[in-house]
């Protein structure tokens, strides 16, 4: 437990990394915090599966994060018909190995949004390091998930709440620990933390 809490914490600091390096995407407005009100409470949810643009980073997170997220979003904006500025979605991570794997094997997954209509690449889908963007598609199905309000380095207590809200209701975890980055900092300053809005997420199943 105590590895998972530091791993856990990796997690948290690597994303203040890379969306502090300046390819978050919302200014300092941001989305509607009344939107997401209900998922204050974790819910039981169905999603239908999503095509998205992925970067797949594999090693030390510190080492690899800024430069997947680089890659996903200097990507996203050279693609056509897909939405930009205030319109567009989200960004996304999963992380598929259990939190206490050794760091420098970690996988992290981190992804855009894209329409259906997506199922090609501008030419520049690689970078000098050697990761590489590609069209996939991330499978959903039954979802527990939870509105974590604040700072990333305080989620630890709502994903606690998370398991044990899947636990109470009969279910157990199906699939990676995946958070969506509504709002966080914004390419010229990094806002107000306390304000930060990000959906945590796992893919559950009935236990048995």
């Amino acid at each position: 437990m105590k590895r998972m809490k530091i791993a856990l914490i990796t997690v948290i600091v690597v994303v203040v990394l890379v969306v502090a390096a300046g390819f978050f995407l919302f200014g300092a407005a941001g989305p509607d915090p009344a939107k997401y009100e209900y998922l204050k409470q974790p819910q039981l949810a169905e999603m239908p599966d999503l095509k998205v643009l992925e970067v797949e980073a594999r090693g030390e997170p510190e080492v690899v994060g800024s430069q997947a997220f680089g890659l996903l979003f200097k990507t996203y904006f050279k693609l056509k018909g897909v939405p930009k500025g205030p319109k567009q979605p989200a960004p996304r991570a999963r992380w598929p190995l259990s939190l206490d794997t050794p760091k420098e094997l970690w996988v992290g997954r981190y992804a855009m949004p894209v329409p259906d209509t997506i199922d090609s690449l501008p030419n520049e889908q690689a970078d000098a390091s050697g990761l590489v963007a590609r069209i996939t598609t991330w499978k959903y199905g039954q979802v527990a998930e939870i509105l974590h309000v604040g700072p990333y380095d305080r989620e630890e207590p709502t994903i606690a709440k998370l398991m044990q809200f899947i636990k109470d209701n009969g279910h157990k975890i199906a699939g990676e620990h995946e958070e969506e980055y509504v709002k966080g900092p914004s390419v010229f300053s990094k806002g107000n933390p306390e304000k930060y809005l990000t959906i945590i997420r796992y893919r559950v199943s009935k236990a048995q």
